[in-house]
């Protein structure tokens, strides 16, 4: 059996004297899995998300991403996890408006030491291949909203991270744009990019994910997979 991409166990956060945000989640995925993380604000979908980004570390519970304990990471450690192991794709882009398409896209490569000609070779391929090489000279704010969340796709897979993690990535698109990223995570993942989305977007989640796990009140009420495979019982 593969190793997972991402391995959750007994993962708690609590903020202040509230609820817990997370109580004891579980969840594995497997490489080339397309993931949606569904639930209402507040239900710990966001702060799920940002344990497996390494931006905050649990109470209780082990957090792993591609063989690495992302709970056991100090500050350096988690921004060079975040360079090799994960893209992220946010709702508003945080695109570099002084910056020119290509190089926000050759960034991250950049940080990571990249040599300078191969950061822009890079990045010129994925934006051929994204559909948007003619706006490497461009800056972001020349831009539609669909064209900068392609940018912010191409700028999250750069360092070709193990998984993309992708929060309401169509959140702030129009309908056409937001079917053009929709589409977009659908191709990549059946190219084998391991994909998960937090959305409140239940058609994006069947559009492009085939796995939905759905959070409530911390604790993950439901973990709805391919139709081949029986869903599983959440206890």
């Amino acid at each position: 059996m593969t190793t997972p991409v991402i391995e959750l166990r007994g993962v708690s956060r609590r903020y202040d004297d509230g609820p817990p945000a997370l109580d004891e989640a579980s969840l594995t995925v497997r490489p080339g899995e397309a993931v949606a993380i569904l639930g209402p604000s507040g239900s710990g979908k966001s702060s799920l998300l940002n344990l497996i980004a390494g931006l905050d570390r649990p109470d209780a519970g082990t957090v792993t991403v591609d063989g690495v304990r992302v709970d056991q990471l100090g500050e350096a450690g988690s921004a060079l996890y975040r360079r090799s192991k994960i893209g992220m794709v946010f709702q508003f882009f945080n695109l570099l408006d002084d910056l020119t398409v290509a190089d926000n896209v050759a960034l991250p490569a950049r940080l990571a030491g990249a040599a300078r000609g191969a950061a822009a070779r890079r990045a010129a391929e994925l934006l051929e291949a994204l559909g948007i090489g003619r706006h490497a000279r461009d800056r972001p704010g020349q831009l539609s909203g669909g064209e900068r969340q392609r940018v912010a796709v191409a700028r999250a897979l750069m360092n070709r991270p193990p998984l993309l993690l992708a929060d309401e990535p169509t959140g702030a698109l129009d309908a056409a744009a937001g079917q053009s990223v929709s589409t977009l995570l659908t191709d990549l993942n059946a190219e084998g990019q391991t994909i998960v989305v937090v959305t409140h977007d239940l058609a994006l989640a069947k559009a492009c994910t085939s796995r939905t796990v759905r959070i409530a009140d911390g604790r993950i009420a439901e973990d709805v997979r391919p139709s081949s495979v029986a869903p599983e019982a959440v206890r």
